[in-house]
């Protein structure tokens, strides 16, 4: 019993098949490929072999799978079988929260929280926390307090027009697909007998894409030369060169920690849960990105789980988008460019090169793939291309520098 340490959980990798580590009477840590590591309870109830999945690390701790695997084995002295124990909670549980909803106020910011709650195991605390925001921003101060079965098209509709007055088009898109999931939930639910918003495509209003500002390849490296002799803070100077570099959207080097990489296999491993298509993603890392990751170490806390490029006065909170993008304001490109655009930039000089497959390329920008078998051989087969695509990008761009 007890033959595992937390240390020893936190320091686990994925491998390319699933694996298990034994703590003892029962309890073991299994991993699959995609990171994913959970807390098990293998055991035989009338002489069938179960398994009980106790929760995932590192939501759930050692101490706490332990916990929980003393409580199941005590279950299973007592002749009940923990699995269908655990099921029927949680049926209760269920059923007792469904029910004091309806009791209490049947308004559609009551049903739209209870569906929120109910979606928490599925989606990560960050889109969580933004599905409330908008609805709380954009759709309570309308028709919160309004019953989730009498709410109608018009109402609805007023706070789609709300939205696209102030021109957000994107957003008010978002509220409409939020509206529509909470009435379907309340349908599902027996709190309402229709879903108002199931009626309303082609009600939303459009506008011109209007892409974000790119440098131009001749440009490039006036750039470069005019960061590297910057008075910019070494952080802010790092996550540029990082960005271009590695040609990763904003948000993901931002919010990039240090258990991401990899150094022995030079490889940034960004989990599903970050990714816009949520989708795991492997970025090949350069000697000039690993250089940058070096000089980071300096201004690292929190160990493997602190951010690797922190903010400035706010070590323990991420570097602000608006740092990255005013720096790029006094560098002289206020309305030429922003820091996004510089994927595109990577896009097409990749692309004119001629020397990468154009799948390659995008798979490195990480942008979906519709068929379900060509996506998961660019996941895979393509890693050794992008690997030489990178070191070229980043050799190109140090000779820019130059």
């Amino acid at each position: 019993m007890s033959k595992l340490t937390a240390i020893q959980i936190r320091n686990l990798k994925p491998k390319d098949k699933p694996f298990t580590l034994a703590d003892g009477g029962g309890l073991s840590v299994h991993v699959t490929p995609a990171g994913v590591v959970s807390w098990r309870y293998r055991y035989r109830y009338n002489g069938k072999a179960t398994t009980q999945v106790l929760g995932n690390f590192p939501e759930m701790t050692l101490a706490e799978a332990r916990s929980s695997h003393q409580r199941s084995r005590s279950l299973l002295r007592d002749g009940v079988n923990p699995t269908a124990e655990k099921k029927l909670k949680k049926l209760e549980e269920e059923k007792e929260i469904l029910q004091q909803t309806i009791k209490s106020k049947n308004t559609f910011q009551a049903v739209a929280e209870d569906w929120i709650e109910q979606q928490g195991d599925k989606w990560g605390t960050n889109h969580t926390k933004a599905v409330l925001k908008t609805l709380e921003r954009d759709a309570f101060p309308s028709i919160g307090d309004t019953r989730i079965d009498t709410l109608t098209p018009p109402q609805i509709l007023t706070v789609i027009r709300t939205i696209e007055a102030r021109g957000s088009y994107e957003i008010a898109s978002k509220v409409l697909q939020r509206i529509a999931a909470v009435c379907r939930y309340a349908v599902q639910t027996g709190m309402a007998m229709y879903n108002p918003a199931a009626d309303m495509r082609g009600v939303l209003k459009t506008r011109r894409v209007v892409h974000r500002a790119a440098l131009q390849e001749n440009e490039l490296s006036a750039f470069l030369q005019r960061l590297h002799s910057s008075n910019e803070h070494v952080i802010t100077k790092a996550a540029l060169l990082f960005t271009i570099h590695t040609a990763a959207r904003t948000g993901e080097v931002r919010f990039a920690i240090w258990k991401e990489i990899d150094i022995s296999s030079r490889e940034w491993r960004i989990p599903a849960e970050r990714m816009k298509m949520k989708l795991p993603h492997t970025v090949p890392l350069t000697d000039q990105t690993v250089m940058i990751l070096e000089a980071m170490r300096a201004h690292s806390v929190n160990g493997d789980e602190g951010l690797i490029f922190p903010g400035i006065k706010t070590p323990y909170k991420p570097l602000s988008e608006n740092t990255m993008l005013y720096a790029m304001y006094r560098l002289g490109y206020h309305s030429r460019a922003t820091v996004h655009g510089f994927r595109a930039v990577f896009s097409t000089i990749a692309n004119e090169s001629g020397l990468f497959d154009k799948d390659a390329i995008e798979r490195q920008l990480a942008h979906q793939e519709g068929n379900k078998v060509r996506a998961a051989y660019h996941r895979s087969e393509y890693l050794t291309e992008r690997r030489k695509m990178m070191e070229w990008w980043s050799a190109y761009l140090e000779g820019l520098k130059k």
